[in-house]
């Protein structure tokens, strides 16, 4: 049975197939939806849409809210702790799983932010973009593309 977590704000609902299947929803257009939920109805409207971060924004009777849907796949992840962001400090960005390097964004000496993209790692396949956790400058990249890694091997190297 397929299931979804689904993110508003810092509530999480749990909703599955059946429950999906249940909503009394009607298709006004290709981003609205008409609602009916314990005799109320709801105007739905789909304001935008990231791939990348998997959240959208919706528009429910004119107030809009950020949403992120996690599917049966996001949750096994999670469960399996692949999510887990090392520590900052330990200034080594480690594989989170098993997989191999389809490319890397970052050469030695350059200066990252939080959130830079510094290698793409295939793993179930999927191509997963891992981004800096924080500030610092590339001491050493430890890995090529496509190297196969290990969880938890060594990729690059930083300095504070």
């Amino acid at each position: 049975m397929s299931t979804y977590n689904i993110h508003v704000g810092d509530q999480l609902f749990h909703l599955d197939k059946d429950d999906a299947a249940a909503l009394d929803m009607n298709q006004v257009n290709n981003t609205t939806f008409h609602v009916l939920k314990d005799k109320k109805a709801f105007q739905v409207a789909v304001v935008s849409n990231s791939d990348f971060h998997k959240i959208t924004t919706i528009a429910v009777n004119g107030r809009n809210y950020d949403i992120k849907i996690d599917d049966s796949y996001d949750i096994m992840v999670a469960q399996m702790g692949l999510l887990e962001v090392s520590e900052a400090k330990s200034n080594n960005i480690m594989a989170p799983m098993p997989g191999y390097i389809v490319d890397i964004m970052v050469s030695p000496g350059d200066s990252i932010e939080e959130g830079t993209p510094l290698f793409v790692l295939s793993a179930m396949k999927m191509e997963n973009v891992i981004l800096s956790d924080g500030k610092g400058v590339i001491k050493s990249i430890e890995a090529q593309k496509d190297d196969s890694v290990t969880k938890g091997q060594l990729i690059i190297e930083m300095e504070s």
